[in-house]
């Protein structure tokens, strides 16, 4: 009763590996395109930008200059007559000697750690350190590449590889896309979402300078729509400053409006939420510009205070559109614009052969092991053929469900996994021979084979995986591709040659009754 039980089991753990490869088998062959291949084998835009990092410097310098401004204004100390970057500092020019002070105390006073504040008379000087340029240089360019990471892998061409070269260089490889305008576009665009009062509108600019005297008021600027329907645009007057951007966005989707149009939704965070209601509550009956890139896209009207952080823009969007700027204020503005360096098309071509020589090279290895294994091992040597196709086959699978990127490096990943494969079924099987030379049974000596080569396979298979994470976290495009087969491929070594391979001998010594296999 003992034996039937010990057989069955023995029966549904190697049903188990059967079925789980008929699965894999029937997820992975009809889909041609995966696991998805790298540049280097179906070709594609690889393409260098270079980051304007000193701009990143003077837009952190502007940014910071207006809120300057803005709380000088808030403690009611006298605006400064002029105000200008000048390299990496701020200028703020006084009418007098006795504004100046005031305005350099209030700004001491604020702490501004980053600066460094001198006072000269009738004007105010703020200089950023060498050591925080320098940093605001590296984060733009860092920033830079996560912004691509979000904006392309929305685009639907998921695990692009993006990566710094050098100082202010961005290299960036797409890979076999439908639409590499589309993504050039996206890699090009900034998208910076503000969200302004609307003092006042026209029909041009002079309209509203009219009001003034043609001079216009000191904190405040004139703003054009973005009118993609042709005619004439309108004209609004904003503040030249708001503290409520597209830094305070939690989110932005594709959404459909009251009259079924595409909008963008959006929503903010929780500071964001709070800047939102106080500005609806003081703009209540009045109009809001919500700016894109420096273009009014719309001027809702605030009906109403809302307490919520969320609404949506409305504009002449398609769908597409609408999406697109959706994917790009959710993926966030650049830190410092970019410009295209070097843009280069690889052919498919090179793909082709690489992947013909791939092939050929794990074929005439798997030819190869197989002699060496049945000419060495006997039947022992084909169960450790079969675990080894069963283990390319896992790392198929696995690519497929991690939607991984196969690129030439990974193709040579497998091919060494296939030696690590062999590996572990020679030391299993060098126990169980020197467990047969000290008298065991063969099934004890099976027994002891497998659970004392464990450990050895163990060791070195983790520690080979540590190389690869190693690998993976600082490596890029290729490394990466490697590192990512290599690591599945030890994963699929371990299961086939401590579990699978178990089960292959279990089959033929229990669920057969044979007493041994040669080997």
């Amino acid at each position: 009763m003992a034996s039937m039980a010990g057989r069955t089991g023995v029966y549904l753990n190697f049903l188990f590996w059967i079925a789980l490869a008929a699965v894999g088998t029937y997820l992975i062959w009809p889909m041609k395109d995966r696991p998805r291949k790298g540049i280097d084998l179906v070709g594609g835009f690889y393409i260098t930008l270079k980051v304007a990092t000193d701009e990143a410097v003077k837009s952190e310098l502007m940014h910071t200059m207006q809120g300057l401004i803005h709380d000088l204004r808030e403690h009611d100390i006298a605006d400064p007559s002029s105000h200008k970057i000048e390299g990496n500092a701020i200028i703020l020019q006084f009418k007098t000697s006795e504004e100046s002070n005031q305005a350099f105390q209030a700004i001491r006073a604020r702490n501004y750690a980053t600066l460094m504040a001198h006072h000269e008379g009738e004007r105010v000087r703020l200089s950023l350190p060498d050591t925080v340029v320098d940093a605001i240089k590296e984060n733009a360019v860092e920033g830079n590449v996560d912004v691509l990471h979000k904006r392309l892998n929305e685009l639907g061409v998921a695990e692009i590889p993006v990566s710094r070269q050098g100082r202010d260089n961005i290299i960036v490889e797409l890979p076999s896309i439908d639409n590499p305008t589309e993504a050039k576009e996206l890699i090009g665009k900034n998208s910076h979402l503000e969200i302004k009062e609307v003092e006042a509108s026209g029909a041009t600019e002079d309209d509203l300078l009219d009001k003034y005297d043609g001079i216009l008021p000191e904190g405040l600027m004139i703003v054009s729509e973005d009118n993609g329907r042709g005619g004439s645009p309108t004209y609004y007057l904003v503040p030249d400053y708001t503290d409520l951007t597209g830094r305070d966005l939690k989110s932005a989707s594709l959404g459909k409006g009251a009259h079924l149009e595409a909008v963008v939704y959006f929503e903010f965070n929780n500071e964001g939420t709070h800047k939102f209601s106080e500005l609806t509550k003081k703009q209540r009956g009045r109009q809001i510009a919500m700016i894109v890139d420096g273009k009014v896209i719309s001027a809702p009207v605030a009906n109403d205070h809302i307490k919520g952080g969320s609404g949506y823009i409305q504009g002449n969007f398609t769908e597409e559109t609408a999406k697109n700027l959706a994917t790009m204020l959710r993926s966030g503005a650049f830190s410092a614009s970019m410009s295209f360096e070097e843009e280069r098309r690889i052919g498919p071509s090179l793909g082709a052969e690489s992947i013909k020589q791939g092939l050929m090279s794990c074929l005439i290895g798997l030819g190869l092991l197989v002699l060496f294994s049945m000419y060495y091992y006997r039947v022992s040597g084909f169960l450790a053929f079969l675990a080894l196709i069963y283990n390319l086959l896992l790392i198929l699978f696995f690519m497929y469900w991690l939607n991984a990127t196969l690129t030439l490096p990974g193709i040579a990943g497998m091919v060494l996994t296939v030696g690590m494969a062999i590996d572990a079924s020679v030391l299993i099987y060098e126990r169980i021979k020197e467990s047969l030379a000290d008298g065991l049974t063969f099934k004890r000596a099976v027994d002891v084979g497998f659970s004392d080569a464990m450990v050895v396979i163990l060791d070195g298979n983790i520690t080979t995986f540590i190389v690869g994470i190693v690998l993976y976290k600082f490596g890029t495009g290729p490394i990466q591709g490697f590192a990512i087969t290599m690591m599945l491929g030890i994963i699929a070594t371990l299961l086939t040659g401590l579990f699978f391979l178990r089960a292959l001998f279990n089959l033929a010594l229990v669920g057969f009754n044979l007493e041994k296999i040669s080997i």
